[in-house]
């Protein structure tokens, strides 16, 4: 099973908390939502996830191992901005994933692409802000990962492309695999959502089965969060 797991998880910089104390398991086969306002810990616990930062205090395990280079091999990881070396061609970073990771698959990769209309001879660069964060996310969504982490996949582009993201996302991803998505666009990833959290100030508010929480609350995720974390 793959699964996230935190323990008494904390992170801090300097005098300001960003996760306190973190209790939390994740089990794969699910779509997760990762919600909350900017500065609630939501970065930070995907950072950790990734082993890009260290905890204060506490623990966090990937399939029950601290992160490492083997866990660093099971997640597909989505940035929440530019990431790949903007100089090379579409083409020339289909194969930098080939050589990276094994689990890639450049047949879909391939595909996705062409249903994009998106020009594998073209340099990043050259790409439209769009296209660009288009073909980062074909290639996340193209490797047979564990464990999906994507943080903002659709908060650059247009109603239109956000659509296709979302479709790329639930119709690309392994079905044992677990999703994390990070996202202030709740209405537009709802529909794919099996679990919510809510994080404010570094704690866990709300966690449970998406449609459950429509249920008992009598209102959409969407609403849900804006009564939750109304300024």
């Amino acid at each position: 099973m793959n699964r996230i797991t935190c323990h008494d998880l904390t992170k801090k910089y300097g005098s300001k908390t960003a996760l306190d104390h973190l209790n939390l398991e994740l089990d794969s086969g699910k779509i997760v939502g990762l919600l909350g306002p900017n500065g609630s810990g939501k970065t930070t616990l995907i950072k950790l996830a990734c082993r890009l930062l260290q905890p204060t205090s506490g623990e966090i395990l990937i399939n029950g191992q601290k992160p490492g280079k083997a866990s660093k091999a099971s997640i597909a990881y989505l940035p929440d901005r530019d990431f790949l070396p903007d100089y090379m061609r579409v083409s020339q970073l289909i194969q930098y994933y080939v050589d990276f990771f094994r689990d890639f698959d450049p047949d879909r990769a391939h595909q996705l692409l062409t249903s994009l209309e998106i020009d594998e001879k073209m340099q990043l660069n050259r790409l439209s802000k769009g296209n660009r964060e288009k073909t980062q996310l074909v290639l996340t969504m193209s490797r047979q990962a564990e464990i999906y982490i994507l943080d903002e996949p659709i908060a650059g582009v247009d109603p239109a492309a956000r659509d296709f993201i979302l479709r790329t996302i639930i119709g690309n991803y392994e079905k044992n695999a677990l999703v994390l998505i990070s996202t202030h666009l709740i209405a537009d990833v709802e529909p794919l959502l099996d679990q919510i959290l809510f994080l404010k100030n570094g704690q866990l508010v709300l966690n449970g089965d998406a449609e459950q929480i429509r249920y008992d609350r009598g209102m959409s995720i969407d609403q849900l969060f804006r009564e939750v974390f109304e300024c």
